[in-house]
């Protein structure tokens, strides 16, 4: 059917708002089990409306919502997805909205949905369906633990950490890599440790297996693993008619060979995702997965290109069309807007970091007196530590700001605190587990904790081997409580969350003992009660939270207290998905972006291009990329402190100038800053000691 027969006056109404490209995509195969859709989603184009809409299509269409398998990349998004399903579907069917999402069950993150399949086929595949899910840390624990047990933690020359261990660990298993080439390419540091690690792996999968745990790599590689069985693949894929998964250029080769294995022949799946926003490969992201997709199959798959978009102004479009379309490999698309604008993005020259930190704060707090709120403001960088300079003249200018990064909620220790004491009821062979509770109580330490937790692995009854152990004299008092609320937790006496209240009551006094501010994280402890009541199991709730864990309220990461209104300033890598009306990019020039580190490779360069257009397609109405014409090194042994100068980044070469307004902000604003010297020279010295003659 062409486009012009879409824009049809018979188009149903829930379409109406749709443009032709989208409607294209929401109605391929119009109901039916149709070939692999591959949507190419611009920045700002509307992806999650057109997703959602087609999701909500297929219902409409009579699709069994129970046998959709909708993928996003974390459960906020697919909970926001469904939202959306509901109230679009629930128009166009007269019925109770609710009863469309409660039946849309399987939505959620490739992890999450693997850990339910996990449950479900675990008989199948030898594994205990009472398993529970390790988070990072605790991960790094249980790898720290197999790297002492093999002296890997005393030997001569130093042994990679625990958490680098676990990285290459990882990357290994997600990028479905050899060993020696995880290390040669990413840890050249440690190639002279691969057969250590090699041992040290076996150990950690050993233990892994042991205590009955699986980590966030687990939950991909034995859903790959399972999938890859002929008998039990079929079983899988016959459970779905329809399987959809955003963000696709963001999907490591485990997931999508999770997808090639469910559905072979590409039949009923839709894949969304823009090549040009692919900026994860140090998670092992693979941007090929989005660029052979259409020909992975014997079926091809149809293609529909979202051009359209909605959050920015014509020009902003224009510049970063004109960057991306210098990039060696792509799919084809011009970003175009109905937002038209005689203002094109500034490139702004400035003399250093601090003469950049000034021109930032001054264009800032001009925008705020013109009535944009800091909010509606955001600072990009490449790295982390780039925003310094620019966080000393903030706080010197009494400006409010918020930097993204920081802990997570279950990186609260209270939290994971109260989370281990569920974990090592709900899964007593779990040692990590086991060992940071052993040690809130006062009296028992590393020693004590250990061979609490091997005598528990040695008795058929947990919790009579814990009723039996005699602890040392100062945990006397203390142990008959545990080892009560051990076996209430373990019998399951009392109804969810009733048993994350039981631990919180039980935990208070300890939180009192270790932390000076315990009424702040107890605040934290009564919102984890609050989350709780939205999961209908301990063991969902276990497994969801630590897949997709919210904020801190406690973490100084937040937002400040004191001020209503704050600049956000952030890594491009973590402002993708978000837009402001004003964005302002630090050091846009080489060395900075791309930057040093990555340069080794031509999909280096390509990515380090793909993440300033990602910086670039934040911005709604203003863009200003500044860039710093030297940087101070310190503390460099071989030369000392200097002086480097920087040039224009190579991604903004000659022939996309035009795209800009180039402007060099010293040479205009100079009477406006403080602290650069006038062009005068006058001897108060001479005139102070004149006054005494």
């Amino acid at each position: 059917m062409s486009l012009a027969a879409r824009d049809s006056t018979f188009q149903p109404a829930y379409l109406a708002k749709l443009n032709a490209e989208q409607r294209l995509a929401v109605e391929h195969g119009d109901g039916t089990v149709a070939g692999p859709l591959l949507v190419i989603a611009g920045a700002g184009s509307g992806k999650t409306s057109t997703l959602a809409h087609r999701v909500a299509h297929l219902i409409v269409k009579g699709a069994d919502p129970r046998r959709i398998l909708l993928m996003t990349f974390s459960r906020r998004a697919a909970s926001e997805m469904a939202r959306r399903v509901e109230r679009i579907a629930g128009e166009v069917l007269g019925r109770d909205a609710s009863v469309i999402t409660d039946a849309l069950t399987w939505a959620g993150t490739f992890h999450g949905i693997g850990a339910r399949l996990l449950r479900d086929y675990a008989l199948e595949i030898g594994l205990d369906p009472a398993f529970t899910i390790h988070d990072r840390e605790d991960s790094a624990d249980l790898m720290n633990l197999a790297r002492h047990e093999l002296g890997f933690s005393k030997t001569e020359s130093r042994f990679p950490t625990k958490g680098t261990c676990l990285a290459i660990y990882s990357r290994a298993v997600n990028a479905q890599a050899p060993l020696g080439q995880v290390l040669g390419s990413v840890f050249p540091w440690c190639a002279g440790w691969a057969e250590q690690l090699k041992a040290l792996f076996a150990r950690y999968v050993e233990a892994k297996q042991a205590q009955n745990v699986l980590d966030y790599d687990d939950l991909l590689l034995y859903w790959a693993q399972m999938a890859g069985e002929p008998e039990i693949s079929a079983h899988l894929g016959g459970r779905f008619d329809h399987v959809l998964v955003d963000e696709y250029q963001d999907t490591n080769r485990l997931q999508a060979s999770i997808l090639t294995a469910l559905k072979p022949d590409g039949s009923g799946l839709t894949v969304v995702g823009d090549d040009a926003q692919s900026i994860y490969s140090f998670r092992a992201a693979e941007v090929r997965n989005i660029l052979d997709f259409p020909k992975q199959f014997a079926r091809p798959a149809e293609i529909v290109m979202l051009e359209r978009n909605y959050r920015s102004t014509e020009t902003i479009l224009a510049a970063a069309n004109a960057v991306i379309g210098e990039a060696s490999e792509r799919f084809t698309k011009n970003l175009w807007s109905e937002r038209k604008s005689a203002q094109k993005p500034k490139l702004v020259t400035v003399r250093d970091e601090t003469e950049q930190a000034s021109y930032v704060c001054q264009a800032i707090l001009t925008e705020r007196e013109a009535g944009t709120v800091l909010k509606a403001q955001a600072v990009l960088f490449r790295a982390s530590h780039h925003s310094g300079p620019l966080e000393i003249e903030l706080t010197r200018r009494n400006i409010p700001f918020v930097k993204f990064g920081g802990l997570k909620f279950l990186d609260a220790a209270h939290v994971k605190d109260v989370l281990a004491v569920l974990r090592f009821a709900e899964n007593p062979r779990d040692r990590v587990a086991g060992f940071r509770v052993l040690q809130l109580l006062p009296g028992i330490g590393p020693s004590a904790a250990s061979q609490i937790v091997e005598t528990m692995a040695t008795s058929l009854d947990e919790a009579m081997g814990l009723a039996r152990y005699r602890p040392p004299q100062r945990a006397a008092d203390d142990w008959p409580a545990f080892v009560a609320l051990f076996s209430q937790l373990r019998v399951r006496s009392g109804k969810w969350p009733a048993d994350l209240e039981q631990v919180r009551l039980w935990y208070e006094p300890h939180l009192e003992r270790i932390h000076e501010d315990a009424t702040t994280r107890r605040a934290d402890l009564l919102q984890l009660e609050q989350i709780a009541t939205g999961y209908a199991s301990r063991e969902r709730f276990l497994t969801e939270l630590t897949l997709d864990p919210p904020d801190a309220t406690s973490d100084e990461a937040g937002p400040p207290h004191r001020d209503e209104d704050y600049l956000i300033l952030s890594t491009i890598h973590s402002a993708k998905g978000q837009e402001w009306k004003n964005v302002f990019v630090l050091n846009t020039v080489d060395g900075c972006i791309p930057i040093d580190l990555g340069v080794g490779s031509k999909e280096d360069i390509d990515e380090e291009r793909r993440l300033l257009y990602v910086a670039m397609t934040r911005a709604k109405d203003g863009l200003h990329l500044v860039m710093p014409q030297r940087f101070f090194v310190h503390g460099q042994a071989a030369r000392g402190d200097r002086h480097v100068y920087a040039s224009r980044s190579r991604f903004i070469p000659a022939s996309v100038l035009g795209a800009f307004e180039q402007t060099s902000w010293a040479s205009v604003h100079e009477k406006d800053d403080p602290r650069r010297q006038p062009q005068v020279r006058v001897d108060l010295g001479a005139r102070m000691r004149d006054m005494w003659k």
